[in-house]
C-alpha cells in the first residue's frame, strides 16, 4: 500500500499532484471497493429497460450481480442475483420477461416481487423452516431521478436527490430533448475491456485538452464534411466561452461546451444532407415552443460531458450515450455503454442518432479506439516507472479566477478530491 498521500492539494501555491500509485497499487482497488463503491449512489439502470411487469435484466452493479426488474405491480426492484439456499443465480438470462426466477441447481424458485413460491421436497425441512423469511434479497437503497436509478449499499446514505446536487441540472438537460419527459434507452448495447486503470476513463471523459492532439482523423473528418469546428457565434448559448469545466458538487463534475460537432437539433445536415434538414428543424421548433427560445438554444446547441461520482458518464453531443465502468483489476476495466434517445422520437431520427453513437462513442468510431489507446499508453507508461517518476502534475487553470475552460482540469481535480476524501476519510479537502 502506498505510505505518501495520495494527493497533493495546495492550491495557495497552484499545486495540485497525484500519486501515481493510485493507478496501480491493488491494495488500493481493494480499498475503493469498501470505501467508493460501497458507499456511493452507484448507476444501476434506467427506466426504460424494464417497462412492463415481468420485465427484467441482469448485470453486475458495484461488483455484484442484480437484477432489475418490474415486480406484479410494475413496481422496480433490484434484486441480488443469488439463491437463498445455496447461493446460485437464479436468473442466467440478460433480458426478458418472467413470472419466476428459477434457481436450476436444486430448483427453488422467486415470483418477480421477490418472494420464495416453490421449495422442491420441502417436507424434508423442519419446522422451524419459515419461506416468507427466504425471498430474494433486495438491495438497501434503490432510488431514482428523471429515469435514471442508483443503488446504495449504504443505509445511513444521503437520499440520491442530495447525492446528486448540481449534476441534476445537466440531467434535466438531456431529459428536456423529449417531447414527453421520457427518454429510453435504445435496443442494444457496447461491451469493452480496456486494460487500464478505471479511475483514467473518468479523467479522460470529460478531458477536452486532448480532444485535437488525440482526435485529429475526427476532426478532419468533421471538416471535410462540411462542419465549422469553430467558435460558433449567436446568442442564448449561456457559456461565455467556447467550453467550461465545471465543479457540480459530491465529486460530479461537467465540461459544458458550445456545439460544433452536431446533434439531432443542430448541425446533423453537414454530415447527413438535405434529407435531415427538414426533420432537424422541425424538431428546433418543438423545442422552441416547448421551452422557449432561450432554453431551446441551451438543449440544443450546447454539448456536455457529466460525470456521476464516482463512475457513470451521460456524454450528451452528437448522440447521447450512458456509459458505465467497473474495475475487474486494477490494470483493466469493463465498460458498458448504451444510447439514449426520447421515446416519441421518429425512426429517421433515430437512425441518425444511432449511427452518431456508433460511429464516435463506438469501440470501433472515431474516437473510443483513441482514447482506448491513450489510456492503455498511461498505464503502460506509469507501471514500470512509478518508482522514477511518482507524480502526475494536474494544475492546468488553477490559478485562474472565476470559470475556467473545458480544456482546463477543474473538473478532473474535482472528482480527485472527493476520491481522496472517501479513501482518507478526510472531508475538509481544499476546493476550488
Amino acid at each position: 500500500m502506498v505510505t505518501n498521500p495520495y494527493i497533493v492539494d495546495d492550491p495557495a501555491q497552484n499545486d495540485f499532484r497525484l500519486n501515481r500509485e493510485t493507478l496501480v497499487d491493488p491494495e488500493i482497488l481493494k480499498l475503493e471497493k469498501k470505501r467508493v463503491f460501497n458507499t456511493c449512489w452507484i448507476y444501476a439502470g434506467h427506466d426504460s429497460e424494464v417497462s412492463s411487469p415481468g420485465d427484467f435484466v441482469t448485470r453486475t452493479v458495484a461488483g455484484r450481480p442484480v437484477i432489475m426488474t418490474r415486480d406484479s405491480k410494475s413496481g422496480m426492484r433490484l434484486f441480488l442475483n443469488t439463491c437463498r439456499h445455496r447461493g446460485a443465480q437464479v436468473c442466467r438470462e440478460r433480458s426478458g420477461n418472467t413470472k419466476r426466477f428459477y434457481c436450476f441447481y436444486h430448483g427453488w424458485s422467486y415470483d418477480n416481487d421477490g418472494a420464495l413460491v416453490a421449495v422442491p421436497g420441502d417436507d424434508a425441512y423442519p419446522d422451524s423452516f419459515d419461506r416468507s423469511e427466504l425471498g430474494l434479497m433486495q438491495v438497501p437503497r434503490f432510488e431514482q431521478y428523471k429515469g435514471f436509478w442508483f443503488v446504495c449499499f449504504d443505509r445511513s446514505a444521503p437520499s440520491l436527490d442530495t447525492y446528486l446536487s448540481g449534476a441534476k441540472e445537466y440531467i434535466d438537460l438531456v431529459v428536456d430533448q423529449s417531447q414527453s419527459q421520457e427518454m429510453e434507452i435504445v435496443t442494444g448495447v457496447q461491451e469493452y475491456d480496456v486494460e487500464a486503470n478505471w479511475k483514467l476513463l473518468v479523467e479522460n471523459s470529460f478531458d477536452d485538452y486532448h480532444l485535437h492532439s488525440t482526435h485529429s482523423t475526427w476532426l478532419e473528418y468533421m471538416k471535410d464534411a462540411g462542419v465549422n469546428v469553430k467558435i460558433p457565434k449567436g446568442k442564448g448559448l449561456l457559456l461565455p466561452k467556447r467550453g467550461v469545466g465545471k465543479n457540480l458538487g459530491n465529486g460530479h463534475a461537467a465540461i459544458d461546451s458550445q456545439n460544433f460537432r452536431g446533434r439531432p437539433v443542430a448541425a446533423w445536415i453537414s454530415i447527413y444532407g438535405e434529407k435531415a434538414k427538414s426533420l432537424v428543424e422541425a424538431a428546433k421548433r418543438e423545442l422552441i415552443e416547448r421551452l422557449g427560445e432561450e432554453r431551446a438554444e441551451r438543449v440544443a446547441n450546447t454539448n456536455r460531458n457529466l460525470f456521476v461520482f464516482p463512475n457513470l458518464m451521460i456524454n450528451d453531443g452528437s448522440s447521447v450515450t450512458v456509459r458505465t465502468f467497473w474495475p475487474a483489476e486494477v490494470d483493466r476495466m469493463e465498460v458498458t455503454a448504451w444510447a439514449l434517445g426520447p421515446v416519441e422520437e421518429s425512426p429517421e431520427m433515430r437512425k441518425v442518432r444511432l449511427d452518431a453513437f456508433l460511429t464516435f462513442y463506438g469501440p470501433g468510431g472515431f474516437a473510443t479506439p483513441d482514447d482506448v489507446e491513450a489510456l492503455m499508453q498511461v498505464q503502460r507508461g506509469i507501471a514500470e516507472t512509478v518508482n522514477e517518476v511518482p507524480w502526475s502534475v494536474m494544475t492546468r487553470g488553477i490559478a485562474k479566477n472565476g470559470e475556467q475552460l473545458n480544456s482546463d482540469e477543474l473538473h478532473l481535480r474535482t472528482f480527485w478530491r472527493r476520491w481522496n476524501e472517501l479513501m482518507t476519510g478526510n472531508m475538509l479537502s481544499a476546493a476550488e
